[in-house]
């Protein structure tokens, strides 16, 4: 594993490398987490790479990456760990018939150990022998119980599990959450952690990242791209175009040959950004008619 950064341009480098152009922001809170060991919050709207800056960190340190996808009802048994029951009644079974003087004690003590236990990502993460980057994606999605459970994992980085006592990381993960932002997030939470918000990129910025995605697309059908897109983001849409949908909008309109944007490629490769039939309608309504007539202007 490479050495902790000694700079935030180091870490800006590093994350370019690893295919991810961090803006000034995104670099400083990527170099305090590993420096300070805090785990990061990073919120903003769906598709602007919040999840990707994790999976970067984690290919620039050369950290495992380990993903805890959140969702509505996630509890501890999937979170953190759960005991394999059937395996342990297997075992009971099996001493029972072996010794039937023994008692519940002796059974107890051979059944609540590693070998009965299935770590979950958070467990996984705090019980690594390497560094690993923790990613809890979408945290947003939980409950503040499930808030609440990570507040001994993200202060001491560690988990108490009654049966076995505590375990501590012995190397601490770098721990990054996402948020959609769809909920408050509780205070206590927010008090353990950096912040780093996302928007969306600016014109210049998202050029540059389509053309380390489809370097083979000519500068000119790349801005004309990401106007078009920026165009369609200023709409009141259920779900606006992601910078990931931006890569394979690009990567589309290289393997369709298209030499630029007109109304009739548009409307061709429309679905590729555009994913709720409502906003079809309304891009095409907007957009579309635009794309006949004058060129592009970005949005905003």
């Amino acid at each position: 594993m490479p050495d902790a950064p000694e700079s935030v341009e180091e870490v800006k480098s590093s994350l370019a490398e690893a295919g991810y152009l961090a803006d000034e922001p995104a670099s400083l809170v990527s170099f305090l987490a590993e420096r300070l060991g805090k785990p990061v919050l990073v919120e903003g709207p769906a598709g602007v790479g919040k999840t990707e800056l994790a999976k970067a960190i984690s290919r620039s340190t050369g950290r495992r990456l380990i993903r805890l996808q959140c969702y509505e009802g996630l509890d501890e048994a999937k979170a953190l760990y759960e005991w394999n029951y059937r395996k342990q009644l297997l075992r009971i079974q099996a001493e029972s018939a072996a010794h039937e003087a023994g008692g519940w004690d002796e059974a107890r003590s051979g059944i609540f150990t590693d070998d009965f236990l299935l770590t979950r990502p958070l467990l996984e993460a705090i019980s690594a022998d390497e560094a690993v980057v923790l990613l809890i994606d979408e945290i947003d999605k939980t409950d503040q119980e499930f808030e609440a459970m990570l507040l001994e994992v993200l202060s001491d980085f560690q988990i108490s599990i009654p049966e076995l006592g505590v375990i501590e990381a012995s190397t601490r993960p770098i721990v990054v959450l996402t948020s959609n932002n769809t909920r408050e997030l509780t205070e206590a939470l927010k008090r353990r952690c950096l912040y780093l918000w996302l928007d969306y990129p600016a014109v210049e910025r998202e050029i540059e990242i389509v053309h380390l995605h489809a370097p083979e697309l000519d500068e000119r059908l790349a801005r004309r791209l990401v106007e078009v897109i920026h165009m369609i983001r200023a709409l009141d849409l259920k779900k606006p175009p992601s910078i990931a949908e931006s890569i394979d909008w690009a990567r589309a309109l290289l393997l369709l040959g298209a030499d630029d944007i007109d109304r009739s490629i548009f409307e061709r490769t429309m679905s590729i950004i555009v994913k709720h039939r409502t906003d079809i309608d309304l891009v095409a309504e907007r957009v579309g008619v635009k794309l006949a007539g004058a060129p592009t202007q970005a949005a905003g």
